[in-house]
């Protein structure tokens, strides 16, 4: 969208066109990011021990790339040590790995919920051991209360899920400019981001200089608006992908949970569904 010959230099077209032509090939270039999404999380979490084969072997990595950094995070909230949630941490990815979890019903509750019940039990059984090998006794400790407990919204297990849910959403952002010639929703978005302070010139300057093409003003606020929206979009996928049946009302739900649904409210569109679903960009 903000190159030159696309945005700029195209005088023999209007904007509306150079505008469709772009989206046009963004979403052609996104469908490797949808095939993603149509295999949802409860799906790989079932492949994942299905078969001993390449298969099973890439979603259980896939499943590890996803949540290992909030799994770590989690571990390391709940122990309160660096080198215990290391081993905690490390334990948890060893049984996504392994395929441990492949026996989890869908119809128990969000994959979130599975993975945070797990990792407590984990983290609490490994408390129990070191009170016990100190001689502490009796396990007490309120920050592994019981799993079924309300989660409020500055629970660390929900700090560390929507860190997760960011960084899988800035990772799909980035992934559609990398393969969409000319698009630079993911740069336009991220200079914004660590820049808040700089206006549309200066971020236009910082743009081309980093892209190696003449970027202007005007494409930097034409992109952002399009960025914010695409970004919203997708991490509104990625809450989608966590939930059995994803509907509109329920993504909702599981965004105002997560505390992030006053963040998307104005920028999703009306017409977002999930992408199982079938939204066509």
């Amino acid at each position: 969208m903000s190159d030159k010959s696309t945005v700029e230099a195209d005088s023999s077209s209007g904007p509306e066109n150079r505008e469709r032509r772009m989206s046009d090939a963004e979403a052609s270039n996104d469908s490797p990011r949808r095939l993603d999404i149509i295999e949802t999380r409860w799906s790989l979490v079932r492949r994942s021990v299905e078969r001993d084969d390449a298969d099973s072997a890439l979603a259980r990595q896939t499943l590890v790339l996803r949540y290992s950094a909030a799994i770590r995070g989690y571990c390391r909230a709940i122990l309160g040590s660096d080198h215990l949630a290391d081993e905690v941490a490390q334990d948890a990815v060893v049984r996504l790995l392994k395929g441990d979890f492949g026996g989890a019903d869908p119809a128990r509750g969000r994959f979130r919920d599975l993975l945070r019940t797990a990792i407590r039990n984990m983290s609490r059984n490994r408390l129990a051991y070191e009170q016990r090998r100190a001689g502490r006794g009796e396990l007490r400790d309120d920050a592994i209360a019981d799993a079924a407990e309300p989660i409020e919204a500055d629970d660390p297990w929900l700090v560390e899920w929507r860190t997760a849910l960011l960084e899988n959403a800035w990772s799909a952002l980035r992934g559609i400019e990398e393969r969409t010639p000319g698009s630079s929703l993911h740069s336009v978005l991220r200079a914004r981001t660590d820049h808040p302070e700089e206006t549309s010139e200066q971020l236009a300057a910082r743009l081309s200089e980093r892209l190696g093409r003449s970027i202007g003003a005007a494409a930097v606020r034409q992109n952002l608006k399009r960025a914010r929206t695409r970004f919203c979009e997708l991490l509104a996928d990625e809450v989608a992908d966590g939930l059995q049946e994803p509907t509109r009302d329920r993504v909702v739900e599981e965004l105002i949970a997560l505390d992030l649904w006053s963040s998307l409210r104005d920028l999703l569109p009306e017409d977002w569904r999930p992408s199982r679903g079938g939204r066509a960009d």
